[in-house]
């Protein structure tokens, strides 16, 4: 079975966290969470009929709502693929939510 897969009540799962796109935007984690990722699509390339990612920002994130945006950050990457990005988003989320960020 499929890591990412599909549920029309759930939405789009990665490892047991919720994926949402908004155009160049990929959220990683649930805002109830104290913890989320966002990835930013920098740069990309066309191969074939599709785009792929060629630069992707990462974020581990507070949620908290009272901190100014940049408080928030805690840590952040750039990575070449959205594969890598989102092979170290399910590593940092993880530990991260566990108490070993």
């Amino acid at each position: 079975m499929s890591e990412a897969k599909h549920d029309k009540r759930e939405g789009l799962m990665y490892k047991g966290h919720p994926l949402r796109r908004v155009d160049n935007l990929i959220y990683y984690g649930s805002m109830a969470d104290k913890y989320i990722i966002m990835m930013q699509v920098l740069d990309t390339k066309k191969e074939q009929d599709l785009d792929v990612a060629t630069k992707v920002s990462i974020q581990l994130q507070l949620t908290d709502p009272d901190l100014k945006s940049r408080d928030r950050v805690v840590k952040k990457s750039e990575k070449d693929s959205l594969y890598s990005a989102m092979d170290i988003s399910a590593i940092w989320l993880e530990r991260a939510l566990n108490g070993k960020s």
